[in-house]
Order: C-alpha cells, then structure tokens, then sequence
C-alpha cells in the first residue's frame, strides 16, 4: 500500500484564489480543504504585483495551515489563461532499431525534441506552457493520434505533429516572485485548459467532440477536445467581472454591493423569470436608514446585455476553431460565472447546441466537509490535484499533526520511517517518464479583506438553499414568494 501524500493546489484568479488541500492514498483522492479568498495583484489571470498577490495567498495558506495543522512547502499553481496563443510543431527521429518496437521513452524523447527546438521568436518574452500531441506517424505513414498506439509499433524513424501553447515569460516569472514571497516553493505550474477539463468532462465528451467554456471572473476561455485530444484553446479578456461593473455603474452601487447582488439576485432572460421579473429588490442603507428599490427585471436586462456579449465572442471563437460542426456534444459551461440563472439557456438559445454545467465529477474524486469543492468555480483546483497526483513522487505537506489517540499508537513505529516532502523541483523539470496529456518543457529557454455582505443579499442566501432549482434553470414560484414575505 503507498504511503499516504498531500497535494495543494491554488487557482489565481481575477476575483479570487481557491486553495484546496487533497489527501492522496494510491489513487484514492480525498478533498479534506477548501476555500475561497478574495485576490489582490491579479489581472486577466495573470500576476502583475507580485508582491500584493502574495499577500491573500499568504493569508490563504495560513489558514489552511491552522485548520489542517500542517505546513505547506509547495503549492501547484495554474499558468495565465489569457494572451496564449497556440502554434503547431513537430519533430522526427531516426531509431537505431528498426525491428525494435516503439517505447514509451522514445515518444517521450520526440515530445522534448518538439519543444526544446521550437523556435520561439522572442526568448525574452515569450515561454511554453506547453504541447499537446496531435497526431503521430511511422515511416511516412499515419498510425494514430494516441500515443498509446503507436508505442508497439515498429518503423525506421517516428515522426509527431504537436499543439504548442505559448505566454508571455513574465508572467511566469511574477508567479514566481509571489510564491517566494508566500514562503512557498512552486511544485508544478500547470496549463489550466487540460486540468479543467479532468475534472469536469466525461471520456465519451472528449471523444465525440465538445467545447469546455469557462467564465471566470476576468477571463473567459475555450477548450474544444474531439478524439480525446484537445485540439483547441483561446481567450478572451471579459468575463464576469464586467458585468459587475455594469451593475455598479448602472444601479450606483460599490463594487462590493454590485457583486453581491449579482451573487443572490443574478439572472439572464428576463422574459422567462415567470413571477421574479415583476418583484423589487429593496436594499436598505443602515448608516443612514435610506433605502433604494431595483426592479428584478431591470437586474436582469442589465445582466443579460452583457452576458450576451460574452456568448457572442466565444461563439465567435468556436467558429473560427474550425470545429463548429463536429461537437457532437456541444457545450459544457463552467467557471463562477456559470452560477448565473439562465446562462446555460441563453447559450444553447443563442448557439443551438446542448448546453449543460459543468461541476466537479464527484466520481473522481472525495471530499470530507468542504464547502463549495462541488460548485463550478472549485474546478480548477480539483483539476489540478487530479494532474499532479499522477506524480507519485509529489507530496506538498509536511509536519502534519496527528490526533492524540493515532499519536500514541505511532509511538511504537519506527521514527526513521517518516517520510520527508521532496525538494522543490525546476519550473518545467520533473520525472522524464512522467507521463501527461499536455507536455512541458523540459529545459528553461531564459538563461484585503472579504467584502461584508449585504444584509438583504445574506438573508436570501439562506432562504434560497431551501429552494429547489427549477427545471431549464429558471426561478420558480416558490422564489417569487420569498420575495412575497419580504415585503
């Protein structure tokens, strides 16, 4: 039996950072943490201040810390998901053997040959996230796109067609300087469209063709997979956070209120809220006992105006893919937007494809009290713990504290036996046998507070966990009644 190992993951969004904890035994996952923090130093998913990122992500950690009674030496973090672009690469090898059947090092050898030799045309500035394989051949002659096929086969050179994602450096380096700064050392920096989609897509998606749309809070991404290879990724620099600010902008409020608001009260398609589009929100003033009354309908317009012209940009993009007739499976949205009643309707209206939300597959892994580890904005940490656990050599914790009546019996163990966490590794180094769908690069070409809810919105949150969710994702009458008793 392994000896059990812990994984920390943190998720740097716009909006906020999402730390999970998870304990490993075997293939055994247990999520025993999970939180949220409001972020500071992050734009577009990218670190600009390293130094105020640090400083949630600080705070972040120690309280994982104390709740967990551990020490967290690593962390697994996501790199920027906006301003990637995606380029095509290959590379060929000659063998040795031609009789000799194709191994597992060999393709793993063609994969660091395609990365280390393509040619970034700013060194500087400019750094792989990393490769995707797309397709591989043996003497001239396609065998599969899996490399799982072609180990096994024999020819007298192989030859591989690949996806490579490339970012801008600096922002590499930023996540270092924050983690430095945390008191943290980076056990992996993982592309994040490949570790979203393990935790949210099903196998028979990715091999009937399916587009993994993500809306975070300043970013919103597209992942499309067909054959079970992702085969496209792009971005684009709006997300949830404008349509906070339209509501602040639009209704007067602070920032801080607006997405509160949004949070309780969010909704697209007005005209199908039945009894909720004729009811008004009063917001109450303590400090000066005034209060202001906004239409649930007027919310929702302001909401859906904008929401629109996200699902037009991404829609866009699907088109310009060229795979926009080969999703089989249309369209799995996640990300904390998703969470906005409606969104999904108004995607497949405007799309026509099928359209469902994206939550963590509880079949991969377990959790142990954490709130919010199901909801959609959790899936990029789950993601990431389902990657990095294939490294069984990664253990993210040490010192960690055991209850009294476990600690007597660990008296009689062997103190020798305890096992160390593993030095911290190189950005993109790790075991060259280490086997992931996305490929890294194996050398490195560089030589505040929670905002205090409102009083109204607290109190529906409450109110609407008694609430079923209504088929096609509307509000049904028993909402407009609870809007009834506020009255």
């Amino acid at each position: 039996m392994q000896a059990e190992r812990y994984i920390a993951a943190a998720d740097l969004g716009s909006s906020k950072i999402a730390l999970s904890v998870a304990k490993i035994e075997g293939d055994d996952i247990q999520i025993i943490y999970y939180k949220e923090v409001p972020s500071d130093g992050i734009r577009y998913s990218c670190v600009f201040n390293p130094k105020r990122a640090a400083v949630p992500l600080r705070t972040a950690i120690k309280e994982a810390e104390e709740e967990l009674n551990i020490k967290i030496l690593q962390l697994v973090v996501g790199l920027p998901r906006y301003s990637v672009r995606q380029e095509i690469a290959s590379a060929r090898m000659e063998r040795s053997d031609p009789s000799s059947c194709i191994t597992k090092e060999e393709v793993n050898a063609l994969k660091s040959i395609a990365i280390d030799s393509y040619p970034l045309s700013n060194d500087a500035h400019e750094e792989i996230y990393g490769a995707v394989a797309q397709s591989f051949s043996a003497d001239e002659e396609l065998v599969c796109a899996s490399e799982n096929d072609v180990v096994g086969v024999t020819a007298d050179a192989l030859e591989g067609n690949f996806k490579v994602f490339v970012g801008a450096q600096k922002a590499v380096s930023n996540i270092d300087i924050m983690l430095n700064d945390t008191g943290v050392a980076p056990a992996r920096k993982l592309f994040l469209p490949n570790a979203v989609a393990k935790a949210v897509l099903t196998d028979g998606e990715k091999e009937n063709g399916v587009a993994l749309v993500e809306i975070g809070a300043g970013v919103a991404s597209l992942t499309i997979y067909r054959g079970r290879i992702l085969r496209h990724y792009s971005s684009i620099p709006f997300a949830g956070r404008v349509i906070t600010t339209d509501i602040k902008y639009e209704c007067g409020f602070n920032e801080s209120l607006a997405e509160n608001i949004k949070l309780a009260f969010g909704a697209c398609m007005p005209d199908k809220l039945q009894s909720l589009s004729e009811k008004v929100i009063q917001i109450n003033d303590d400090e000066n006992g005034s209060y202001e009354q906004l239409p649930a309908k007027y919310l929702s317009e302001i909401i859906t105006c904008r929401t629109r012209e996200i699902i037009e940009a991404i829609l866009f993009q699907i088109q310009d893919s060229g795979y926009a007739d080969k999703l089989r499976n249309g369209i799995v949205l996640t990300g904390g937007t998703a969470n906005l009643v409606n969104i999904a309707n108004l995607f497949k209206e405007m799309s026509g494809y099928t359209v469902r939300i994206g939550y963590p597959r509880s079949q991969a892994f377990g959790s142990v009290g954490c709130s919010g580890v199901g909801e959609t904005s959790a899936v990029a940490t789950i993601g990431m713990i389902l990657e990095a656990k294939k490294d069984i050599r990664l253990n993210c914790i040490e010192d960690i504290e055991k209850p009294a009546a476990a600690a007597d019996q660990s008296q009689t163990q062997d103190p020798s036996a305890t096992q160390e966490a593993p030095a911290p590794e190189n950005l993109f180094t790790g075991d060259p046998n280490y086997e992931t769908e996305v490929i890294t690069p194996s050398r490195n070409r560089q030589g505040d507070k929670t905002p205090k809810e409102h009083k109204l919105v607290k109190w529906f949150r409450k109110q609407t966990q008694k609430v079923t969710e209504a088929a096609e994702g509307a509000f049904d009458n028993t909402v407009g009644s609870l809007f009834d008793d506020m009255k």
